[in-house]
């Protein structure tokens, strides 16, 4: 049976320097308050935790190929797909403003949960009320889920994989992990997206009737997962996250902060516009297509932050910076030239670049402070990367109201490269 111990977390028993390593089937210390597991017990936490990770992130980009389909059948315009876009953002945005740091007091795995809930209801939403309001409605509970997650989540796959390794040099892996599954699960996502939407029948239902059970399967594996957050010892009264620098570290904050704005930036122009972009500029209507090209960027995120994973910090900023401002000019002279392989191509080189930018903000955020003010601070990274994942979207559909594709897209990738460049140099000059 599972035991409550006081012993602060990281704390070892005194007899512990006394005695050989203990064997990994041993209770490690526990938070206060909390009960105390085994190291193998961490371990699966850790793995059921990347894939609720996994497939909240996935789940959030399966409408991304499918939306083509509702403006078929509807005939809303392409400004109406930016709106139902920026719900899932708004929805992201204010669930890190209100919720995003409060696992640093009650713990990650009722956020977790928390999330998890929050996606089943969309998945039902959309199978149930799938008309613009309810698209809409859908959304913004996406992002409500999403935005309780990823700092959560981000921060405890790194305290389980310590919990379970015993070393705290198992975080960077950890780390790795973290990244890999946020990016991944949103190339996933759009790829199942659209295939279901391809080969099977009723694309508008099948889609997210799959992810109804996967994430079900996500919240019963949760369930068992331990907790790394000790109890406070005094009520803790609430407050929204602040957007606030960590004292006498404000400059390394907004550096992280404006290059993951960047990067998302990147992303957002893949989970919303490009399907029309590929559409009414290329002719390419193929649901799987348009999946797959939103699965090609964000695997290439993921793919990008293990295969360069030795590669110091600020090593990996640089080849970030080249990759994504490379990928985006490539992506944009094949616009002009109507080249689909070209644009399609640019973009995944622009989204390997987004995974090594992101990947070293976030880390750079969360190397800041120490682990009992971790969750909040990653919240306000997050909260100011999903914004780069809103706001320029948003931007673009409007402009596309009134200016042709061609000037849109191509004045989103030059404002997009400018401002990569220049947070990304800063982000470098502290790594």
């Amino acid at each position: 049976m599972s035991t409550v111990t006081d012993t602060p977390t990281g704390a070892l028993p005194a007899t512990a320097t006394a005695t050989a390593p203990a064997p990994a089937s041993e209770r490690v210390p526990a938070p206060r308050g909390r009960r105390a597991h085994t190291r193998r017990r961490h371990g699966f936490g850790f793995w059921a935790v990347a894939f609720a990770f996994l497939s909240v992130m996935a789940f959030a980009t399966v409408p991304a190929p499918l939306y083509v389909i509702y403006q078929a059948r509807d005939g809303f315009p392409t400004f109406t797909t930016t709106i139902i876009f920026a719900a899932y953002g708004v929805g992201v945005v204010g669930s890190l403003y209100l919720a995003g740091h409060l696992s640093d007091v009650h713990g990650r795995k009722p956020l977790i949960l928390v999330s998890i809930a929050l996606e089943l209801v969309a998945a039902v939403l959309f199978l149930v009320w799938n008309d613009v309001t309810g698209l809409i409605v859908a959304r913004l509970v996406t992002g409500l889920g999403v935005g309780t997650l990823t700092a959560t989540a981000t921060a405890h796959l790194g305290e389980l994989r310590v919990r379970a390794t015993g070393s705290s040099d198992s975080a960077k892996g950890a780390s790795v992990t973290a990244g890999a599954v946020n990016l991944g699960g949103l190339s996933l996502g759009a790829l199942v997206g659209g295939a279901l939407a391809e080969f099977v029948g009723a694309p508008l239902m099948v889609p997210y009737v799959v992810f109804v059970v996967a994430l079900a399967v996500a919240f019963v594996l949760v369930l068992v997962v331990p907790e790394t957050v000790a109890r406070p010892e005094t009520r803790v009264a609430y407050r929204p996250q602040r957007m606030q620098a960590p004292e006498g570290k404000a400059p390394a904050f907004w550096a992280a902060g404006a290059a993951a704005f960047a990067a998302l930036a990147v992303q957002g122009l893949f989970t919303s516009v490009a399907p029309t972009f590929l559409g009414t500029t290329f002719h390419v209507t193929d649901r799987l297509a348009a999946g797959a090209t939103t699965f090609g960027v964000f695997a290439a995120s993921a793919v990008s932050q293990i295969v360069f994973a030795r590669l110091s910090q600020r090593a990996q900023i640089r080849l970030g910076m080249v990759l994504l401002v490379g990928g985006l000019a490539v992506l944009a002279v094949a616009a002009v030239l109507l080249q689909v392989a070209g644009f399609i191509g640019g973009g995944v080189v622009a989204g390997a670049g987004v995974g090594l930018l992101f990947r070293a903000s976030i880390a750079s955020a969360g190397a800041l402070v120490g682990p009992e003010r971790r969750g909040g601070v990653l919240a306000a990274t997050f909260l100011i990367a999903y914004a780069g994942l809103t706001v320029p979207v948003v931007a673009v559909g409007a402009a596309l109201l009134v200016i042709p594709t061609l000037p849109v897209l191509i004045g989103y990738v030059v404002l997009v490269a400018v401002l990569a460049v220049i947070a990304g140099t800063r982000l470098a000059a502290r790594a």
